[in-house]
């Protein structure tokens, strides 16, 4: 996304508990939701004050996002790039949070379906 002279190169993301994250234009929109709201032309709010609040994401969860926002950005050239470290504790909230934010780069890896599916299978299979 080019960023023209009334667009900042910086905008800030709101978590539903008021943390606020302020990355590069260029980072968020890896985000097709952000990219969208982000948008000049579509005259979102969120455009024109360069702030996108997040009511389904906590501070801990849109951290996690927008660490891999610069993560993606620095990798997708890569055929090999590595594993991001991402705490089991925070699996299904990320899955969630990409599906809400339709993110290419949170389409979420093959081994974290597997995991969070065999986890899911365990818990159930565990229940007397």
């Amino acid at each position: 996304m080019a960023v023209d002279a009334n667009t900042s190169e910086y905008v800030t993301l709101v978590s539903n508990d008021g943390y606020q994250f302020v990355v590069k234009r260029s980072a968020a929109c890896v985000s097709g939701a952000l990219r969208r709201m982000l948008d000049p032309k579509s005259n979102f709010s969120e455009a024109i004050e360069n702030k996108a609040t997040l009511e389904n994401l906590s501070g801990v969860v849109l951290e996690k996002v927008c660490e891999y926002f610069y993560f993606y950005e620095k990798h997708k050239e890569c055929k090999d790039a590595p594993d991001m470290d991402l705490p089991p504790e925070l699996c299904l909230e990320l899955l969630m949070a990409a599906d809400y934010l339709n993110s290419e780069l949170l389409g979420v890896p093959l081994w974290l379906e597997l995991e969070l599916t065999h986890s899911a299978s365990m818990t159930t299979s565990a229940a007397p």
